[in-house]
């Protein structure tokens, strides 16, 4: 069953810089692992879905930082990589990456199997929200942009998971918002739950979308 859930983004900048940020990040990690979960897993974005031992390494040097986080080979994608670096100590149980281009269903089943893995299950959560934000963003500006972060940030501020269920995959796809499929796998594994949400910072320095946030 999951007790508890953190959000956070997976932008390699966080590791190096973002302090602000970063430190939302490690507040909200501290908080999931106060409840003292006896599963930790975290779930991330990627081009195909994949499951990880707990000590599995990332490295960060693909994108410009000497940075390698867990052990043996790095073979985690960005997202795990930039949690496990978050982290920092405390190695979790698994890792798990949900496909970009998940469907729905796909997602709330596999946040539903997660939730089944211990009594007392802890997620950490790597997904953003929109790149389409400004018109400097990695993405073309839209309009649509911030209405739509708007929904995850207030799913997020208010545990919502049936909010994160109902994100439009084809609009969240149009808006470069890659940490969709995460967040419904959160949905899935928090359906049944009954938890409080915090929203601990939401920022978009270059205009993408990132938001810390902890359910307990």
């Amino acid at each position: 069953m999951l007790a508890a859930a953190a959000v956070c983004p997976p932008t390699p900048l966080i590791v190096t810089q973002l302090p602000d940020l970063r430190s939302a990040c490690h507040t909200a990690i501290a908080g999931l692992l106060a409840t003292r979960p006896d599963t930790l897993i975290v779930v991330g974005g990627a081009g195909h879905a994949a499951s990880y031992d707990g000590h599995a390494a990332g490295t960060l040097r693909p994108w410009g930082l000497d940075v390698t986080a867990g052990r043996g080979e790095p073979v985690l994608p960005l997202s795990l990589t930039v949690g496990r670096c978050l982290l920092r100590d405390h190695a979790p149980d698994a890792f798990h990456s949900v496909a970009f281009d998940a469907t729905t269903e796909e997602c709330l089943s596999l946040g539903a199997e997660l939730a089944a893995a211990g009594e007392r299950v802890a997620l950490l959560v790597m997904a953003d929200g929109s790149a389409c934000l400004t018109p400097k963003a990695p993405g073309r500006y839209d309009d649509a942009a911030q209405p739509y972060d708007d929904l995850i940030a207030d799913a997020v501020a208010t545990a919502a998971p049936g909010a994160l269920a109902a994100l439009d995959p084809k609009e969240a796809d149009r808006l470069w918002v890659s940490g969709r499929a995460a967040l419904q796998v959160l949905a899935g594994a928090a359906e049944t739950a009954r938890l409080h949400g915090r929203l601990l910072t939401r920022a978009a320095p270059y205009g993408v979308g990132y938001f810390a946030g902890l359910w307990t």
